[in-house]
Order: C-alpha cells, then structure tokens, then sequence
C-alpha cells in the first residue's frame, strides 16, 4: 500500500516504516494501543524546518526582492492552506492513518492533517534519504512547491485579500470598502460569521467564517473574483 504512495510521490524510499509514520495522525494510535510506530509530529517538526530552508534559500538565490516581499512569497509557498492542496493533489489523503473520528471531518481538520502530512513527508524524506536527505528534499520541494510560485506572483495571492481588494477598489472606483456583519449563528465553541464587503451601499461579496476576521478575508478574496481584480 504504502509502495503505491511512494510512486505517487515520487520517491523511492530505503524505509517505508518513516513514509507510514508520515501519514499517522496521533488520534490513530488511541484507537490502535498495539501500533508499533509513533504518530507525525516529530517528523512534522522537522520537515517544517526543511521546507522552510529550501524554500527560502530559493528565493534569496532566484530574486533581489526586499526581505518583506520575500518572506510575503514564502509565506504565501508554505502556508497551510497552500500544503494542504498539494497533499491533497499528490494523493496522500488516501494514505492517512487516523481514527474513525477524525475521518468522519472532511473540513478544515482534514486541511490540517494534510498539511501536517506533507510536512511529516518532506521530514522523512529527509531522514531517509540519508547523506543524500537535503538534496532529495530540495528536489521534491521544487518539484510540487516552487513550482507554485509563478501562480502566486501573478495572482498577488501573496498580499492579504483584504489589503488587495482595498488597493483595487480605491484605484478602480475611489472607495473605501467596508465590513458588515450580515448574520451569526451557532454556539460559542463553533461560532459562523457571514460577512458582506460593500464599496458604498453596493454589497460586492459575502463571506463565511468561524471570526469575524476569516469571514472577512473570505469576503475580500470573492469580491476580487467577481470583480475580475
């Protein structure tokens, strides 16, 4: 099984037990008292501070840019929003270890485990890959991170939604835009905003979230799009 995620990937591992710790969230092992391997999070540790290393050792060899726009990028390259959907694209979904709890949340959970899971996976890719271990990370981090960063630049994903759609608006029509609070609903451990952007009296876009804030970038990145900005 877990030679199949291994070709998806593309990496020939010497180790196969530190793939399958990659993809074991720790709520697994509750449920599997026997399992003779620990859960991600160490690994997740350590793949984080690879990814980040490859990735900004790209940036400062590849562009002149100030410090604040690359660290924009870089954040835009590694955030979990971004590792999620590339996880998601390379298949590992198929692969995690969880327990039937956690795979009953197909929500923003299960973004978060696929992120953590990438991070585990560049982490054992690392450790596996022996003296080779930077170089082979640094190829597989180029081959499904980096190569996202010319959508990013063009799409200036990069700058928070709501400083691009205020940037946009008042070079477009002259307006400030503002936030409304449209409706609120569920307890408050599991709160739902729906916001609306208005440029005047024009509701532009709504956006949902569990703040007031997420419902807000929310929001801002629908009102881009419908606007064409």
């Amino acid at each position: 099984m877990l030679e199949k995620l291994s070709k998806k990937l593309g990496v020939k591992f010497n180790n196969l037990d530190l793939l399958k710790t990659a993809v074991t969230h720790r709520s697994y092992l509750n449920e599997h008292r026997s399992y003779k391997l620990e859960h991600n999070e160490r690994l997740e540790f350590l793949g984080d501070a690879v990814l980040e290393l490859v990735v900004t050792e790209y940036l400062y060899k590849n562009y002149k840019n100030p410090e604040g726009e690359l660290t924009n990028w870089r954040a835009a390259l590694v955030n979990g929003e971004m590792l999620a959907k590339i996880s998601k694209k390379l298949g590992v979904e198929e692969f995690l270890m969880m327990s039937r709890g956690e795979a009953k949340d197909t929500g923003r959970a299960r973004q978060y485990l696929l992120a953590n899971a990438f991070e585990a996976i560049v982490g054992a890719i690392y450790l596996d890959q022996g003296k080779d271990g930077y170089k082979e990370s640094e190829k597989f981090i180029t081959k499904n991170v980096i190569v996202e960063l010319p959508e990013i630049l063009e799409n200036k994903s990069y700058q928070d939604p709501k400083s691009r759609f205020q940037e946009e608006a008042q070079d477009k029509s002259g307006v400030t835009p503002s936030y409304r609070v449209l409706s609120e609903s569920g307890p408050d451990h599991d709160k739902k905003f729906v916001v609306g952007v208005y440029l005047n009296d024009e509701l532009v876009a709504k956006g949902e979230g569990q703040s007031k804030q997420e419902a807000q970038r929310k929001a801002a990145e629908e009102g881009l799009k419908i606007k064409g900005w």
